[in-house]
């Protein structure tokens, strides 16, 4: 991972929070699972498929690590940040933007729909009478 990026991304992450009593085993460096995360997303290989001798840590390492990161809102907030760089950059051409459901949050249900109008030219007779 190029230092530019890492230095953008370091910021955001939440500090882990340790209990001196209890400390555990020692957490694999944000930095490495980062670069874990991203060869199993940039190969398409499954999580528990993750070779531990790269050195990213195991792949339910990685996988938690991104939960919690998700959770904590990391991937917004780097997105909004990369954004405005670009922005102030005047890299950006909002006239190719693209808006779909998937970035989009919808309202629940939508808006009650008005009665559809029949494109028949007259009604049709009764079949019951």
């Amino acid at each position: 991972m190029p230092d530019g990026l890492w230095q953008r991304i370091e910021p955001l992450l939440p500090k882990p929070e340790r209990n001196p009593r209890y400390p555990g085993r020692r957490r694999i460096p944000d930095r490495q699972v980062l670069c874990g995360i991203l060869f199993v997303l940039h190969t398409g290989i499954q999580w528990e498929f993750l070779p531990q001798e790269l050195g990213f840590g195991s792949g339910m390492t990685c996988w938690r690590r991104l939960e919690e990161w998700n959770r904590a809102g990391v991937w917004q907030r780097l997105h909004e940040l990369l954004l405005a760089e670009l922005q102030a950059a005047g890299k950006l051409d909002w006239s190719r933007a693209v808006i779909d459901s998937s970035h989009v949050r919808a309202a629940r249900r939508g808006p009650k729909a008005g009665r559809a109008r029949s494109t028949a030219p007259a009604r049709a007779r009764s079949t019951t009478c």
